[in-house]
């Protein structure tokens, strides 16, 4: 199909958050599942990702990698799904999916991960400055704010809400009421469902 999108993903992978979003706009696709360290790394792979990592997309010929950039293509491929800013909602929809996708998950990744907190001086140097900054910043917006935008679901949703819940869940974001209320919001939603239900099959067949 000309309109069909390609996911090249892996159940245990932010692939999860392509798929989500795919099952949102309600697009036709079809998920080529690869292997750590096997298929993700083969040469026909590297063509599409040289990084060797999933998720990514082909659509009308066109490759998109990162799961930010995914969320926010697909939104303006399927505008009939509504999941686009509008233009009161640019700002902050923007603004907090790459904040989320840039100082959230370096600071998640530095601290949480590979166990580096930076002291004070080297913090004016790390683009999220400290852990602590990185979560008050968010948080301080989901305290007053159903959503990414204000009170409609977006795109930018399916990808600050994908990163919460998995920090909830692993322990690498804190468990405020905001952050878990926020987590319960978006997940609720059937696509979510839909979406992890199909990759849950895919690893208990795994």
């Amino acid at each position: 199909m000309q309109d069909e999108v390609i996911l090249y993903t892996n159940p245990q992978s932010r692939g999860r958050i392509a798929r989500w979003i795919l099952e949102e706009v309600n697009a036709s696709y079809r998920a080529e599942i690869l292997e750590f360290g096997g298929s993700m790394k083969a040469p026909a792979y590297l063509k599409i990702n040289p990084m060797g990592k999933v998720p990514a997309i082909v659509h009308r010929d066109q490759v998109v990698t990162e799961g930010a950039a995914i969320c926010a293509y697909l939104a303006e491929a399927f505008p009939q799904a509504g999941l686009a800013p509008l233009p009161d909602e640019r700002a902050s929809y923007y603004r907090w999916l790459f904040f989320t996708a840039g100082p959230l998950e370096a600071a998640i990744s530095d601290v949480k991960i590979l166990g580096v907190e930076a002291d004070a001086q080297k913090q004016r140097s790390l683009g999220y400055g400290s852990y602590a900054t990185a979560l008050d910043s968010l948080s301080s917006w989901l305290v007053d704010h159903a959503y990414v935008t204000g009170e409609r679901f977006t795109a930018a949703d399916v990808y600050v809400g994908s990163q919460i819940a998995w920090g909830l869940e692993f322990g690498t974001i804190e468990k405020r009421a905001e952050f878990i209320d926020y987590a319960q919001r978006v997940t609720a939603r059937d696509a979510y469902r839909r979406a992890m239900e199909k990759d849950d099959a895919l690893e208990v067949t795994a």
